[in-house]
């Protein structure tokens, strides 16, 4: 007999309708072991030497899984493939190191979950690789020395505030939505004019619109009403006419499949989901959903990835459906390549794709649950329209001259029509138009046909009033964007970080904008004037890096924590003394909510909520997790436990 040990009961179950009789198939539960809750859990004097213990619920995990290696003679590891999924699947070894002696033990590491997958992975199963497992550690290691030291400096600095945290990469994140925040308040807006030209061909009603775009070979600089009025009246008594047709064809390339930060950003925009819950729907559909006369199924590949890469089987399936729906001329020669644009990518995935695209929305629509079937059909389009031939348009510019008495005036103005000729991939996935560009003059019309010198008629010239914008705040989406083009943070960890900073009341949603509070402010110029290095985004971005050159093997993970653990030390001193010398009173905006300990359940935090009957505890991970407690019938606990 065979043990397979995976993450979760739904992926077990999905196995276990692949393998037959030959296989038992058990779920870990995540993480069996982690760092203690209430210490720290490093021995920073010896090789920065974790101490790890089983999670709630391990030990029940544990005896079941110890029960089934007994009488099993190969142990397979089918964790997910990435670094926690590596982690995991060591954690498990050490957990029952006495009861795997003498057997084989191997991994299996597959993206999909489906038969031909998971038997594929099976028939060529590999060893743990422990630069994975060590990459994992150094960041657990990293995340924890900085929460445990440098939150509770933090309580000392903020007056009443114990429930606060900081983090490597949440403070970081923090840091960006304070500093774009900022921006926007000290924004000054600049007043600007344009001016449009309503024209026509002689005796035709068909009106167009061309904006001037050129004064005397520059471009113009119309900063005052004044300014605007100036031109108008150069202009009056002026003729019109058509100085050149452009006509060109042009090309819109499909968009990539998605990756888990683009994925998030797209439901977030198309759906108005956060990016906990885009997960949350994705990790269902990755581990598998019940189809009539397959079983439970998975319906996506992993949905933790930075990769474009796409298998070629994949692409010759999604070939075929095109070809059906659509007809041969929406294919391309061969199939297109994406190149990754994270950063710096992890380890080498495939992109979100549905397992069959076979599959289509339609066909599922009835078996899946609502949020299911409408990300499926997101990540469905967005993969067959990445493999379909590009949009193309025919685009018209027209340029303007004017002149008065023969005599050519300097003022030059545009006018330019798209019109869609062949939809390509724009018939699986539509998007929305681009904002042209300024210099393409008046955009968006349907122009007559026109021809090199033929005079117009002028129909009213229109300045128009404008003032230049700041950046806007960012979303959830725009953070998570932002975060992946500096570098920082990785596919799993994207949703945590948002989730994290507006749990902890630095950062309130309004609409779909993230708004830090007051709290938030105070506690990030504290953090960043203390920790400069520490916090800002190069170093957090270097130390990605460093992760990576630990999970290629390029670094030792005891090395990367040493360098780091020197000068971190040293500022937490010199923090601890500012924040005892000059503490913070927050005298307004949300409150953070206070840890009081662990929840039983899950593990999370307990912290305190305040409900239509009074304070409660409850657990953070709500609604995962709905654990509550009523504070008299247990003592506050003296230590505030949490994870950083």
């Amino acid at each position: 007999m065979n043990l397979v040990i995976v993450e979760s009961p739904t992926k077990a179950r999905a196995l276990r309708g692949f393998l037959g009789r030959g296989y038992r198939v058990l779920a870990s539960m995540g993480h069996i072991r982690d760092l203690p809750p209430k210490k720290l859990g490093v021995d920073v004097e010896h090789r920065f030497r974790p101490t790890y213990h089983l999670r709630k619920g391990g030990r029940k995990v544990v005896q079941k899984l110890r029960e089934a290696a007994e009488g099993a003679e190969t142990v397979v590891l089918a964790t997910d493939p990435d670094r926690e999924g590596e982690a995991i699947a060591w954690h498990v070894t050490q957990a029952l190191r006495k009861d795997l002696k003498g057997k084989r033990v191997v991994r299996a590491t597959f993206h999909e979950i489906t038969p031909q997958a998971v038997q594929a992975a099976l028939a060529a199963p590999g060893a743990l690789d422990m630069d994975l497992v060590n990459a994992q550690q150094a960041r657990r290691v990293l995340d924890r020395l900085v929460g445990y030291q440098v939150s509770p400096v933090l309580w000392k600095a903020v007056r009443g505030r114990r429930g606060l945290s900081a983090g490597r990469v949440q403070t970081v994140a923090l840091r960006l939505v304070v500093e774009r925040d900022r921006e926007i308040e000290a924004f000054v807006p600049i007043e600007y004019w344009t001016l449009e030209a309503e024209l026509s061909k002689i005796d035709d009603e068909r009106h167009f619109r061309a904006r001037l775009v050129r004064i005397a070979e520059e471009k113009p600089d119309l900063k005052t009403e004044a300014d605007a009025a100036a031109v108008v009246e150069s202009l009056e008594g002026a003729d019109y006419r058509v100085l050149r047709v452009t006509r060109k064809r042009k090309s819109r390339r499909p968009y990539p499949p998605y990756t888990t930060s683009t994925l998030q950003r797209d439901a977030a925009n198309r759906l108005g989901w956060s990016a906990a819950r885009t997960m949350r729907v994705a990790q269902q559909l990755y581990e598998g959903v019940a189809l009539p006369g397959e079983g439970t199924v998975g319906l996506i590949t992993y949905m933790r990835t930075d990769s474009t890469h796409v298998a070629e089987s994949a692409q010759a399936e999604a070939r075929q459906v095109i070809a059906q729906f659509w007809g041969e001329e929406y294919l391309p020669g061969k199939p297109p390549v994406y190149k990754t644009r994270a950063r710096v990518a992890q380890e080498a995935h495939e992109a979100i794709r549905p397992t069959s695209s076979h599959r289509t929305p339609r066909a599922l629509r009835e078996h899946l649950k609502p949020d299911q079937a409408r990300l499926y059909t997101l990540i469905w389009r967005r993969f067959i329209g990445s493999q379909m031939k590009p949009a193309v348009y025919n685009v018209t510019t027209v340029d303007v001259a004017t002149a008065r008495e023969g005599h050519d005036l300097p003022y030059l103005f545009r006018a330019s029509g798209r019109e869609l000729i062949f939809a390509g991939f724009l018939k699986a996935y539509e998007v929305p138009d681009e904002k042209p560009a300024a210099e393409e003059g008046a955009t968006g019309q349907v122009l007559p046909p026109l021809v090199d010198g033929e005079p117009l008629a002028l129909h009213g010239l229109f300045p128009e009033q404008h003032f230049t914008k700041p950046p806007p705040h960012f979303t959830e989406a725009g953070l998570i964007k932002e975060l992946e083009r500096l570098g920082i943070g990785r596919p799993s960890t994207y949703a945590g970080i948002v989730r994290t900073i507006v749990d902890r009341a630095y950062v309130d949603r309004e609409k779909k904008s993230l708004l830090s509070t007051e709290l938030g402010r105070v506690v990030c110029d504290f953090l960043v004037a203390q920790f400069p290095e520490l916090f800002a985004v190069g170093f957090t971005a270097q130390m990605e890096e460093d992760l990576d050159r630990i999970a290629r093997g390029e670094r030792a993970w005891v090395e990367v924590l040493r360098e780091f653990h020197g000068p971190f030390a040293a500022a937490v001193a010199r923090a601890g003394a500012v924040a005892a010398a000059e503490p913070v009173t927050v005298s307004s905006g949300k409150s953070a909510s206070l840890v009081v300990g662990q929840c039983p359940r899950c593990g999370g935090d307990l912290v305190e909520r305040k409900g239509k009957h009074g304070p409660f505890w409850g657990c953070s991970r709500y609604p995962k997790c709905r654990y509550t407690q009523d504070p008299e019938q247990a003592p506050r606990s003296k230590e505030t436990g949490f994870f950083p």
